[in-house]
């Protein structure tokens, strides 16, 4: 990895990007056939096959004996011992075409039968690995105490300490404290008060003062963070063989106190200030500037269409917002200045996205970055500034998740939260000092702040690409700046694989994948882990109102491709069948999920909707607790693998963005004369992965028109009201809907019919 040094500055300096660099690749060979992924054993697997998928002759003979030898080396035939022995091997590399990897996979895994043997296992931990890891170590040292002679290793008795977290929150939250950058200036009373029996969720950490942002800045010897130590990491579009830049946690801290002292000189304490940009270094900054100086971050994400914008500036009611003055992409300036001020808000100031002054017009009331910066320039430390330290409970973030009906649900984050998703950080993806951890997200999706305190309240280095991710730009910087720990989203790694711009990279030095914001593809994550010499990709599911993942992989279990491995730590939940009574805990079976209410991190409140009853009312008690609503339904499996088939109610998930049919449906509504009414739902394609948005419509009498055509207009009405990423896959015209006697829209009955008929499709 090479280096270079940036001064400490705020601007991005960064020159004008350019197309993303095209490159040469070598044909791949044809994708298998689904004969040849399921219908052939690996002992039949010959040089023939290998050569059809891709290798050449001479390495297709070695490839074929070393097989062999791996295949007598398991005693009898074990599926998943001789596919651990496979990778231990490294008989599978990074540079073989996909082909090849699918053929060993699906020949090892070969008429495997997961409903008596589970999902098919593709990484396995080592002792060495398990003691090694951040949870395994912790194991060691208390487990033996905590668990006396139930207590065997790391691997064996992950599920025993899961559970113990469970029962004994204040013991595991009093070790995993210890383990964080987290400084109080006012220790807490207890890690739990659970007195107020009104509180579901109980107290945590009560009447300890801190300020979240400064922990993330100030060293920490115990976790090797120093002033001298690498922050940030990043590098902009089209820069691909320029050094990457990088700024330690001095300049970082100094940046941030920096816009901490201009914020102070324009708004008031608690005032609400937004942010609507792309995850650049200084977006970075400004988030941490404004909780440092006891503001609140409002996340908008910079996807979102003026309406959208100006309904969460609205409910947050936010004083000002930062943007930027375009959206650079392949060379291509995208407006974003224009947009945010068409949402009217009080006070916009614009950041440029290259360069050192902005290119565009500000309306009077508005400010740019420059004149911001230069309204501190008369002190005489503008670069220092002391933190405004506030109780846990503090309001430091609003952020936003849709709702069924009207305004998204707006959720604050107190200063818990943070800690939350850094400690399932620490824990289930084993984020280290010395850990490169790039994530491609927006700080207006719940990924955004949780990137953020995941790295710097453990002690790891953020690495920031400034520009799409989806080229191979983005794969260079992932090899130049030596990441360690990857984070994607499903349809990301679609378009990797489909368009092949990753091949000849090196990313063998990553440790460790993880995956969110909607369901993952197993061929797609086959690609995924086979990029490094199969590493685990930790699968995460959780929400903005729980700071974190309920369910999740882990470094002490094996994991199999989209699947999670078991609750996060300190995570407690029941799977309930249609009476609302739980299965038991060791049975395969499908329902939705109550939550445990003492769920550190979690919400107590929302600003714009009644908590309890979006949460708690309607929910079973179980063992004298209120369960929480989630709205998931999962699958338990053999073995104990969980797998998300849904939600119960009728939000969806398009693209790792969660909405809401309603609020589709009324677009689609008015998007051509001939709709009467529209109903909207999703489903994930038969081979798994994404979603894909349907809308089946009613038509006005007397009225025609083809499919096609509304497909067209719904998108459009759709991508200029509520999301330009959200795409229609499909538009089916219906004589009427199914309703139930109240006459209640019966989504689901159409959500099945369409499950039905792509499976049918499927076998065509």
């Amino acid at each position: 990895m090479t280096l270079r040094i940036c001064p400490p500055r705020i601007s991005t300096n960064s020159p004008e990007s350019g197309h993303i660099r095209k490159h040469t690749t070598r044909a791949r060979a044809p994708e298998p056939e689904r004969e040849m992924r399921m219908g052939k054993s690996v002992s039949e697997v010959g040089v023939e096959d290998l050569v059809r998928a891709g290798v050449a002759v001479e390495e297709a003979i070695d490839f074929e004996r070393e097989l062999k030898d791996a295949i007598n080396g398991c005693d009898g035939f074990d599926r998943k011992a001789l596919w651990r022995e496979v990778t231990a091997r490294k008989l599978l590399k990074p540079s073989h075409p996909h082909g090849v990897h699918q053929l060993i996979y699906y020949s090892v895994y070969h008429n495997h039968d997961e409903s008596i043997h589970g999902p098919p296992l593709y990484w396995f931990p080592t002792p060495y690995q398990s003691r090694c890891s951040n949870l395994g170590r912790i194991m060691e040292s208390h487990c033996p105490r905590l668990l006396g002679a139930l207590y065997k290793d790391p691997i064996t008795s992950f599920r025993e300490f899961q559970k113990f977290s469970v029962q004994h929150p204040e013991e595991y939250w009093s070790i995993i404290l210890n383990e964080l950058s987290v400084k109080f200036i006012m220790k807490p009373k207890c890690i739990l008060d659970t007195s107020n029996k009104s509180k579901h969720g109980g107290t945590w950490l009560p009447g300890s003062t801190l300020n979240i942002a400064d922990c993330c800045l100030q060293p920490n010897n115990y976790l090797k963070k120093q002033d001298d130590s690498i922050a940030i990491i990043w590098r902009d579009e089209s820069c691909d063989d320029s050094d990457v830049e990088f700024m330690t946690l001095k300049q970082l801290r100094e940046q941030v106190m920096l816009v901490a002292n201009a914020l102070d000189a324009s708004f008031s304490k608690g005032d609400a200030i937004a942010i609507d940009m792309p995850m650049t270094v200084t977006a970075v900054i400004i988030y941490l500037a404004i909780v440092l100086a006891g503001f609140i971050v409002v996340s908008i994400a910079d996807s979102f269409a003026p309406k959208e914008i100006a309904t969460r500036l609205r409910v947050s009611k936010a004083k000002a917002i930062f943007t930027q003055d375009f959206i650079v992409r392949g060379g291509r300036r995208f407006p974003l200045y224009s947009r945010v001020a068409e949402a009217d808000p009080p006070k916009i100031i614009v950041i440029p996205a290259t360069g050192e002054d902005i290119n565009v017009r500000l309306r009077n009331q508005d400010l740019s970055w420059k004149a911001l910066l230069s309204s501190v320039h008369h002190l005489s430390r503008s670069n220092y500034y002391s933190p405004v330290y506030q109780p846990i409970d503090s309001v430091t973030n609003i952020l936003f998740s849709s709702g069924t009906t009207g305004d998204p649900k707006a959720i604050p984050w107190t200063q818990l939260p943070p800690i939350r998703c850094a400690a399932d950080s620490w824990t289930q993806i084993d984020g280290q000092p010395g850990d490169v951890v790039c994530w491609p997200t927006n700080l207006g999706w719940v990924m955004g702040p949780i990137f953020i305190y995941s790295c710097f309240l453990t002690g790891a280095t953020m690495a920031l690409y400034h520009g799409s991710p989806l080229g191979r730009g983005f794969g260079r910087f992932i090899q130049d700046a030596g990441v360690t720990i990857l984070g994607t989203v499903p349809s990301l790694v679609k378009t990797w694989k489909s368009t092949n711009c990753m091949e000849g990279l090196d990313w063998t030095k990553i440790k460790s994948f993880a995956s969110t914001g909607e369901a993952s593809n197993i061929d797609d994550d086959l690609w995924l882990s086979s990029r490094a010499y199969y590493k685990p990709i930790v699968e995460c599911c959780g929400g903005t109102e729980l700071a974190s993942s309920y369910i999740q992989g882990n470094f002490l279990q094996p994991q199999a491709f989209g699947t999670f491995s078991s609750a996060s730590m300190s995570t407690g939940f029941v799977i309930l069948n249609e009476s609302g009574l739980p299965y038991p805990d060791d049975q395969a079976c499908v329902g939705e999920v109550g939550l445990f209410p003492l769920y550190m991190g979690a919400t107590d409140r929302l600003l714009n909707a009644d908590h309890e009853e979006v949460y708690f009312k309607g929910m079973p008690m179980y063992k004298g607790m209120q369960l929480r609503r989630h709205g998931d339904i999962i699958k338990r499996t053999v073995g104990g693998f969980l797998v998300v088939q849904g939600r119960s109610d009728d939000t969806m998930n398009l693209g790792g963005i969660k909405t809401s049919s309603i609020e589709i449906e009324r677009v689609c509504d008015g998007a051509d004369e001939s709709v009467l009414e529209t109903a909207a739902v999703s489903v994930a394609p038969p081979s798994g992965g994404p979603e894909q948005l349907a809308i089946f419509v009613v038509l006005k009498p007397r009225f025609k028109i083809e499919s096609d055509r509304l497909k067209m207009k719904f998108s459009k009405a759709i991508q200029t009201k509520i999301n330009p990423l959200f795409k229609v896959s499909f538009v089916k015209i219906v004589p009427e809907f199914p309703r139930t006697a109240s006459n209640k829209l019966l989504r689901r009955v159409l959500r099945d019919q369409l499950k039905q008929e792509l499976q049918i499709q499927s076998k065509i």
